[in-house]
């Protein structure tokens, strides 16, 4: 099954609306997928592509430094956070 890429636009502006609202807390690609109600892998893609885009920051250490073996976190890049605060000031 495929999904068009407007689907998936709109699956994204729906994790970033949720990493927004958590902000600054950094999540799991788990809480995101479960929040979204989406498979893991497919939001993992999802953040992926965001990363590639330096909209989202991908952190793949815990608060001791150790780095996760299998898990990321993630958490809205800077500007991207900058950008949605301006926004939601003006609506």
């Amino acid at each position: 099954m495929k999904i068009s890429k407007e689907k998936i636009e709109k699956i994204s502006e729906q994790a970033l609306i949720y990493l927004f609202s958590q902000s600054p807390k950094a999540l799991f690609t788990s809480h995101i997928a479960a929040e979204l109600a989406r498979d893991e892998e497919f939001i993992k893609k999802i953040l992926l592509d965001l990363k590639e885009k330096k909209i989202l920051t991908e952190i793949k250490k815990n608060s001791e430094g150790v780095p996760y073996l299998r898990r990321s976190r993630w958490r809205l890049s800077d500007k991207a956070y900058e950008f949605y605060k301006l926004n939601q000031i003006n609506k």
